[in-house]
């Protein structure tokens, strides 16, 4: 029986979400399966992963064949990383308290890097929202200035109208007594 390791999809339409399931390479895909050894959503970003990675490691040092998606996840995941640190265990290039650090150091460095990115993204958030708030802040600033222009030029021209008329009323008065 040819194993393969692939997505089974689940979810509604326009939204998809993936079992990541064994099952025979002659099955539908969302259809028998052997085993669930986890879920995929592509849907949040960074894209949601949820492995049982002992069971994907077992099947994958069997020799069930992950599609090119799977496959992606796993290396990302470190499935692959650790069966290749199991190959040198097992060829005698290094013990097995040795794979278990390298592996340990691979993903301490891979989660080091993604919490760099992460900040780095939340850093660049934090900037453009700070710059689109300086741009309204001129923005209301220009505005303003106009609405206090167009005040003072209404008082002006008020004021040039009262005074004329207290000069004619002025004028006036005489020519009445």
């Amino acid at each position: 029986m040819a194993t393969k390791i692939r997505l089974q999809r689940r979810g509604r339409k326009s939204y998809a979400f993936y079992s990541i399931v064994i099952a025979d390479a002659r099955a539908p895909r969302d259809g028998r399966f052997t085993e669930k050894i986890g879920t995929y959503n592509p849907n949040t970003n960074p894209a949601t992963v949820d492995l049982n990675f002992e069971r994907a490691l077992y099947w994958v040092m069997v020799g069930a064949q992950p599609t090119d998606t799977v496959r992606n996840i796993l290396s990302k995941e470190g499935v692959y990383m650790k069966k290749h640190l199991m190959g040198g265990v097992a060829k005698g290039a290094f013990t097995e308290a040795d794979a278990e650090a390298k592996f340990n150091a691979w993903k301490n460095n891979k989660q080091t890097g993604l919490a760099t990115l992460k900040a780095k993204q939340e850093e660049a958030k934090k900037a453009e929202a700070k710059a689109r708030l300086e741009a309204e802040k001129k923005v209301n600033e220009e505005i303003a200035k106009k609405v206090a222009e167009k005040k003072a030029a209404a008082m002006a021209a008020e004021a040039e109208a009262a005074v004329p008329a207290e000069e004619a009323a002025t004028e006036e008065a005489p020519a009445e007594a």
